[in-house]
């Protein structure tokens, strides 16, 4: 049974969502209070983290940092009336795994975690294989380090996933409902933008131009690929 960190001051909204994340199979432990979220975090191993923003005495996103400081990875969906681009996009640079704003369809949520846990389960699988080298990248399974060229490079949790998915299938052109449904799990039109706008920032972050990039290209009217070395050249 999954347990789950369901951290959210509004009382009716905790409910509903316990309801019915219990109703799924899943082990629901609430609290309130942002202070005694992260002494919670001591005392369990958790399973995957439900996170409002505004909370009484430590907010949601310093939780979230506190999570990323743990020595093992914890998955975190952030769920908030903080609705803005910018609010979404802060969330997930700070560390977040999936971001949904108030108010939301309940079984999205409940979608969103499936598929978390799935392709949490997918990564798992594919540690076996180790360390993946190319285009001067190191990207390590185990401990989601990535390096360019000796040096670490930050990546937020999805994109790492969505940069070692590609790194997987070198030379493979994905659409991006096709990476939808690969890295994030689910595949509904209206999304894709999310995925442009991270392949944007994973440009900026490991190619030379990111205006003409080297390693994760466009084909245009298809999707996406990462170059294989040399024979893309």
């Amino acid at each position: 049974m999954k347990h789950i960190l369901l951290v959210e001051d509004d009382n009716d909204i905790a409910a509903l969502l316990r309801l019915n994340l219990e109703d799924e199979g899943y082990e629901i432990t609430h609290e309130v209070d942002g202070a005694k979220a992260l002494l919670l975090l001591d005392d369990a191993r958790w399973d995957a983290v439900i996170l409002d923003l505004m909370l009484p005495n430590v907010d949601g996103l310093e939780i979230c940092r506190r999570i990323r400081q743990l020595t093992h990875y914890l998955p975190i969906i952030i769920i908030s009336a903080r609705s803005s681009e910018t609010d979404r996009i802060t969330g997930l640079e700070t560390g977040a795994d999936d971001y949904l704003a108030k108010p939301f369809s309940v079984q999205e949520l409940v979608a969103r975690i499936k598929a978390l846990f799935r392709r949490q389960q997918a990564m798992g699988q594919t540690q076996v294989s180790g360390l993946i080298q190319a285009h001067g990248l190191s990207l390590d399974p185990l401990s989601r380090i990535v390096r360019l060229h000796g040096q670490e490079v930050i990546l937020t949790p999805r994109e790492f996933e969505l940069l070692y998915f590609f790194a997987r299938h070198p030379g493979e052109v994905f659409s991006r409902l096709a990476l939808l449904e690969q890295v994030w799990g689910y595949q509904h039109e209206g999304y894709e933008h999310t995925v442009n706008t991270h392949i944007n920032r994973l440009r900026i972050k490991i190619e030379k131009d990111a205006a003409e990039p080297e390693i994760i290209r466009t084909v245009w009217g298809k999707g996406y690929k990462f170059a294989q070395e040399h024979a893309d050249a």
